[in-house]
């Protein structure tokens, strides 16, 4: 394979996949991996179990992820089946999805103001996760109450830092300030 290509082999595993979705879909993920290497063998799959086992615990997780991190009002009616059920099997994860989205809330509708009681209320939940960035947020909940309260945005002023910052490690370390500022100047 060409270095930087996209392009990705084929898979002894890839006529079997379309299966082992629905099988995973239907069973809401309830199926030992192990079970359903036994089912694609019988079907003619050559394939070593943790084939099977990588495939499934690398793209079938996204799924519930992209699940659980994009709007609801955005999910296909089956993603929001899905959702539920599995929301319904883990209040642990039913927390932080709701932890979460009320966040995103606050992001979207710059509503900083409830931020007090969403830090509270993700420190009660006790989970790890949560619980640290939201301790992390008090300890500068002014900025933090500021950033999500107003319309003011660092992104433009990053994009620069970002582009000046490459163009330096482009340079590796060879160049002194006058070529970086042409450089700087020039790639505008």
């Amino acid at each position: 394979m060409v270095k930087g290509s996209t392009r990705r082999r084929p898979s002894k595993l890839d006529p079997f996949k379309p299966y082992l979705q629905q099988r995973w879909t239907e069973t809401e993920g309830r199926v030992a991996i192990l079970e359903l290497h036994r089912e694609i063998s019988a079907r003619g799959f050559r394939g070593g179990y943790t084939i099977v086992f990588d495939w499934i615990s690398r793209t079938l997780p996204n799924k519930v992820t992209g699940w659980l991190i994009r709007h609801p009002a955005t999910l296909t009616e089956e993603a929001k089946l899905h959702r539920k059920g599995v929301l319904d099997r883990c209040p642990e994860l039913a927390t932080a999805a709701e932890q979460t989205s009320s966040f995103a809330e606050m992001l979207t509708t710059l509503s900083g103001t409830r931020l007090p009681e969403w830090i509270s209320e993700a420190v009660e939940a006790g989970l790890p996760g949560i619980s640290s960035f939201a301790t992390g947020l008090s300890s500068d909940i002014a900025a933090v109450t500021a950033g999500l309260t107003t319309d003011w945005n660092s992104g433009p002023v990053e994009g620069a830092v970002n582009r000046i910052k490459m163009l330096k490690r482009q340079m590796f370390g060879r160049a002194g300030f006058g070529l970086l500022r042409k450089r700087v100047l020039l790639a505008r």
